[in-house]
């Protein structure tokens, strides 16, 4: 037992001495964003008040603001502009699909559910070759041969969802890909050697910004592949959903509107605290497949509950970040703050590209910058060769992430290790940057010339 202030003291050894700040101008290691002033007091107002978004007599107006800025989003994305046939039908006939979203916790729970809700669908259509309509019989069977089909820079969350869901060891089906992002014609040919072998796609999965890359799959043919084939799209546009925004790159997402279900997370390019993520249907009728009834959550009240969309119950607040940032920056406030962050590191990469001792790896097309240490200290009559650089990548991570100084990130490109910072700061000063990178040019020419001592020694030894 003590006072406040002495757990407040605790609280700040144990934890804030120590904690990683996102919004330090030398952090540019992970997808983590400097967050906005009116996020930060939605969330004390969300959490003092301690909203539960579940049911109407307990969220109330919560659930009519959460409810606005998913029609809001889906405006966005496009859902209504470019019809699907609906798959939903009543006595006079198709129903027209209703955009509708939910919610999470983040990217992974988003995809999850968007991947659970293209399963169900799927599920719930004939199997290939029968003429009955209505659910197949051995749903196990089917399982047995449903795949997901994905680009090989696909977030890691694609194969957990697979696993959770049941699915094969092999159901998900990585495609090469053209560069860094999905090629159509192969896209193609796969889901015809699918269908050939009696196999059922659950869903083709396309990304709008790779974790790694940053890079966007062709969403337009994508999607129009998808469409021929009668298959579910899901874009993962965690990272690339801030583009929506963008008064200036919204183009980048073309297609996006083709999709079936797209997860977007407002806690990385919105510029949000965590969590706040939504999973957004083109037809909101798929969420019945998440919809259990209990009698406590007052099913004869009449109301749509939220929590018939969730896969979870009890829910925070969190849409209210999202809420309160637009209402005091505006849609084009937030944009502007994305196209800033690529716009710096569109700079980083030119600097990078002009330095002798580091290497650009690929052309920034978001906020990520891949590059290589270079150092010209390995021998004074030759450069440093591949295998030397890649050898230096990780030891330089670890060492800035022991002094505390700068904090870069790493991770493999085309077989090979790579440095990477990942730019979310609009307001990223040059000096800045320069600070970072003369960090990693040190510790790389220091320990560069420690692995030529040990080679020196180990050949005269």
């Amino acid at each position: 037992m003590g006072t406040l202030d002495e757990a407040l003291e605790e609280v700040r050894e144990l934890y804030l001495d120590h904690a990683v700040g996102y919004h330090h101008p030398r952090y540019l290691a992970h997808l983590n964003c400097p967050i906005t002033i009116p996020a930060v007091a939605a969330e004390a107002l969300a959490t003092s008040i301690n909203t539960a978004v579940e049911t109407w007599d307990q969220g109330t107006s919560a659930c009519l603001i959460e409810q606005k800025l998913v029609d809001w989003v889906t405006d966005l994305i496009g859902f209504g502009v470019t019809p699907r046939h609906s798959r939903v039908t009543s006595s006079s006939g198709p129903a027209a699909p209703r955009p509708d979203g939910v919610f999470t916790t983040g990217g992974t729970a988003s995809n999850l559910q968007g991947l659970f809700t293209a399963r169900e669908d799927r599920l719930a259509r004939p199997a290939p070759g029968r003429r009955v309509a209505g659910r197949d019989t051995d749903r196990g069977a089917r399982l047995s041969r449903m795949r997901i089909v994905t680009g090989e820079h696909a977030h890691l969350s694609v194969i957990k969802a697979a696993r959770l869901l049941g699915l094969a060891p092999d159901a998900v089906i990585t495609l090469p890909g053209d560069g860094d992002r999905m090629d159509p014609a192969t896209l193609d040919r796969t889901l015809s050697a699918l269908a050939d072998a009696g196999d059922e796609v659950a869903a083709v999965v396309a990304v709008a910004g790779t974790t790694d890359h940053g890079a966007i799959d062709p969403l337009r043919e994508v999607g129009g592949i998808c469409r021929r084939h009668d298959v579910w799209l899901h874009v993962d546009a965690a990272y690339g959903g801030g583009l929506l925004v963008s008064p200036t790159r919204r183009d980048l997402l073309d297609g996006i509107e083709l999709a079936d279900s797209v997860t977007v997370d407002f806690h990385k390019t919105f510029f949000l605290p965590v969590a706040a993520s939504a999973l957004l249907l083109r037809d909101g009728s798929g969420f019945r497949h998440s919809t259990v009834s209990a009698n406590y959550l007052n099913p004869a009240d009449g109301e749509d509950h939220a929590v018939d969309k969730s896969l979870q119950t009890t829910r925070r607040f969190d849409a209210l970040k999202l809420w309160m940032t637009l209402r005091v920056m505006g849609a084009d406030g937030i944009g502007r703050l994305l196209d800033g962050a690529i716009d710096v590191a569109a700079r980083i990469g030119r600097t990078i590209d002009a330095d002798p001792e580091l290497e650009l790896v690929r052309r920034p097309d978001l906020s990520t910058v891949l590059f290589r240490p270079r150092p010209a200290v390995t021998a004074p009559d030759r450069p440093v060769t591949d295998d030397e650089a890649d050898a230096l990548v990780r030891p330089v991570r670890d060492a800035l992430f022991a002094e505390g100084r700068s904090l870069v990130a790493s991770t493999v490109v085309d077989g090979r290790p790579s440095l990477k910072l990942t730019v979310l700061d609009p307001n990223l000063e040059d000096d800045d940057v320069d600070a970072v990178l003369a960090d990693v040019r040190d510790a790389a020419s220091y320990l560069a010339e420690g692995m030529r001592q040990a080679t020196t020694a180990g050949v005269l030894t």
